[in-house]
């Protein structure tokens, strides 16, 4: 039994005494104990090799203490099993040397055996739960599938995607074909996170807010919404979509635990576009950890207040920035612990 269950008590629709809290990206770049490792290790190492992939995942527990722990990976590790090669470039980000621009290149892509390719990550599950003790519930997390497939089809990083959805527009088989792909590895990759200890899975559709509702629909939920009702059964899964705040009426009719919300989304308006009933988490803006502590603290407080204490779950809106103290760090997490209602 974990003995810090809050978390998984919020996705169960519980009333609790107070809301739980982790933040996105809450094993990274702003602790000094991170920085230390990625300075003797490149990233691939990192996420590869299972000893230090637990060592970072557990890094913030013990010193910003939040009520779950995420494990630290990276959404691109499924492309790369997938057969597409994907460099990491410092001050670049995700590099794809040959994007994937012909139905011919999607022909090449290949739903690999998740043991033989993606296994290092459950060995760093299974070393992760040991790590923890069940001191708190541990999240496994994947890409959305359009996610993926905009770094897939970019070759990098970019601003709007123009190339990745102009991809969809001009060539919606071949563009189906590589998300239906990228969805059914998710999948299989998920599951295997389930069977090696996750307690929970999230799903990060970073650019699904470059869509327009419609387009959105067509190219990113409905894969989303295959990995939900592959998984419901089995975990609590929570969907997080940036900018996504147009189809939050949609998601919260499917088979989801949570939804994630960003700063560009009130909490009133949440409610109202989820129907009240689902669980919420969201959504402080990461930036505003540089506030003063006490801001910090207020905002917080006034944040859970808006949200409402139950059917909860704190979180930034999206990952926290490398350059915010940890101290502050802390003041957010401590807020919440703080809060009386």
């Amino acid at each position: 039994m974990i003995k810090n269950d809050l978390f998984l008590r919020a996705l169960n629709n519980e009333t609790v005494e107070r809301p739980p809290v982790w933040m996105m990206r809450q094993a990274g770049r702003y602790l000094p104990e991170f920085r230390a490792l990625r300075d003797k290790y490149d990233f691939f190492t990192r996420c590869e090799t299972p000893e230090l992939a637990a060592e970072i995942t557990v890094q913030p527990i013990r010193i910003v203490k939040p009520d779950a722990a995420i494990l630290f990976s990276d959404i691109l590790v499924v492309p790369r099993a997938m057969g597409i090669h994907v460099e990491l470039k410092d001050n670049l980000g995700p590099i794809i040397p040959n994007p994937i621009r012909t139905m011919e290149q999607v022909n090449q892509v290949f739903v690999p055996n998740i043991h033989e390719t993606l296994g290092y990550v459950m060995d760093a599950v299974k070393l992760t739960k040991e790590m923890l003790n069940n001191e708190v519930p541990l999240i496994g997390f994947a890409g959305s599938p359009w996610t993926i497939f905009c770094y897939a089809v970019e070759g990098k990083g970019s601003k709007s995607f123009d190339t990745a959805k102009g991809f969809c527009f001009s060539n919606p088989v071949a563009a189906h074909t590589l998300l239906q792909k990228i969805t059914d590895t998710t999948i299989l990759y998920l599951k295997e996170k389930v069977k090696a200890g996750c307690n929970a899975i999230q799903i990060f559709d970073s650019w699904g807010g470059m869509l327009s509702p419609e387009d959105y629909k067509e190219f990113s939920w409905q894969y989303i919404n295959q990995i939900v009702e592959a998984l419901a059964e089995e975990t609590k899964v929570i969907v997080f979509g940036k900018g996504c705040w147009f189809a939050l009426n949609d998601m919260a009719k499917s088979k989801a635990s949570a939804l994630g919300v960003d700063w560009t989304c009130s909490p009133r308006n949440a409610r109202y576009l989820t129907g009240g009933k689902i669980t919420l988490q969201g959504n402080f803006d990461p930036s505003r950890l540089l506030s003063p502590i006490p801001t910090i603290k207020k905002m917080v407080h006034e944040m859970i207040n808006e949200f409402g204490k139950d059917n909860y779950i704190v979180n930034l809106g999206h990952g926290i920035l490398p350059n915010i103290p940890v101290d502050h760090a802390k003041a957010f997490v401590e807020a919440v612990k703080e809060y009386k209602s």
